[in-house]
């Protein structure tokens, strides 16, 4: 299913750079599709990704690339410093 995935991700993509709304709409709609019929086997972070649609970062993970930059919910590098 993951390449499925990075298929559909690489489709939403060039949409979006293509301004094509239809195709933004039919990938993103694949993409919430495979999440519910693979949660169970994807990997978690890959999950995450999906769910928060951080697609630029699900399909660099899926590239298997290590220095995904973390967001405002990620890791402690994006939390902000108690007081």
């Amino acid at each position: 299913m993951e390449k499925q995935i990075k298929d559909a991700l690489n489709a939403l993509l060039a949409a979006i750079k293509a301004a094509d709304g239809q195709t933004i709409a039919d990938e993103m709609t694949k993409l919430d599709d495979y999440l519910v019929r693979g949660r169970a086997g994807l990997h978690p972070q890959l999950v995450h990704f999906l769910e928060n649609r951080s697609y630029a970062k699900a399909l660099m993970f899926l590239g298997g690339q290590s220095d995904i930059p973390v967001g405002i919910c990620g890791g402690r590098a994006g939390k902000p410093a108690a007081l």
